[in-house]
């Protein structure tokens, strides 16, 4: 164990005085304890030994993202007292998508990268200006755009605390951390295109109609880029076009290819092409534009979100 790394860790992500959550969790059997105390309390010698020792007995140990409310003695949704951190489970394909977090210039750099064990991460943002409606939006398009994990996009989610082992394996992997920032990013610093609601999905490769009238410009720019490359039209072009369409977007061009890639991908599957012949083609339609190792995470990385949103529409 490393308490000195747990210290650090929660004396980064929190403040003196605050209140936090403590979760320990055992798999076999199952157990759950709960904690709510002050940060001075958690980061004490005798409470990180104790911690410790838990952990050596086959107990994860967790921490709440966000701070409580003083005096909270539960982790529901109302005892959150302010949102400080956003957040991503990264559970497969870890390191083509931490490639493409790091690649995108539509988001900030993280904060800290919690490896949790061999190809599974938490990134986490420590922000400010966020209120809990809005972190949950950007969560969730956080989540759709990277392949993150869908469900946690709670205020209340807990997180690994480094320093400690992930004992739900056989053999306990030490959870690490990657510190890459220290600025405090603001919503208009997150600028991802609105996630993709399964309901303007198509299940054929054609876009469908939306019943829904009070759809996005995004969502309307989805279902015409699926319609236009079901159509025939070549994605070179409508890259282009989309671009100059949503010259209001703060990168257009970054949101166009990000938007005619994954509809192409999407597409391409549907169709019975391989994930494989997918991400090459990807490849080489990127690869005048960005270097060798990005051009490939990237389209590692968007074949796979693809093969995601057709998986979760099968399963709706």
């Amino acid at each position: 164990m490393n308490t000195t790394m747990a210290t650090e860790f929660l004396t980064r992500c929190f403040r003196q005085g605050e209140t936090i959550a403590v979760l320990l969790r055992r798999e076999v059997p199952a157990r759950i304890m709960q904690r709510t105390v002050r940060l001075e309390q958690a980061i004490a010698p005798a409470y990180m030994r104790w911690l410790a020792h838990e952990n050596t007995t086959g107990v994860n140990v967790y921490v709440a993202a966000n701070p409580l409310r003083s005096g909270s003695r539960k982790r529901t949704k109302e005892c959150i007292a302010e949102v400080r951190h956003l957040y991503i489970d990264i559970d497969a394909d870890g390191d083509a998508r931490i490639a493409a977090i790091r690649a995108s210039n539509g988001i900030p750099t993280p904060t800290a990268i919690i490896s949790t064990s061999p190809d599974k991460y938490q990134v986490l943002w420590q922000v400010e200006g966020f209120g809990f409606a809005l972190q949950e939006s950007a969560l969730k398009q956080l989540a759709s755009a990277f392949g993150g994990d869908a469900a946690c996009t709670d205020c209340n989610r807990v997180i690994r605390i480094p320093g400690f082992h992930n004992a739900k394996y056989t053999h306990a992997h030490p959870v690490t951390v990657e510190y890459l920032s220290g600025s405090v990013p603001v919503p208009e610093d997150f600028r991802l295109p609105e996630s993709y609601p399964v309901a303007v999905l198509p299940l054929c490769g054609f876009a469908r109609r939306i019943a829904n009238t009070t759809t996005t410009h995004s969502e309307q720019d989805w279902s015409w880029v699926l319609s236009e490359l079901s159509s025939g039209k070549e994605a070179a072009q409508l890259t282009q076009a989309l671009a100059v369409r949503r010259a209001d977007k703060s990168n257009p061009v970054y949101y166009a290819q990000r938007t005619v890639d994954m509809a192409s991908a999407r597409l391409a599957l549907l169709a019975g092409t391989s994930i494989q012949d997918v991400i090459t083609r990807l490849e080489a339609r990127r690869s005048g534009e960005l270097p060798a190792a990005l051009c490939s995470a990237r389209a590692k990385e968007i074949a796979q979100t693809a093969a995601h949103m057709i998986a979760r529409q099968k399963l709706a």
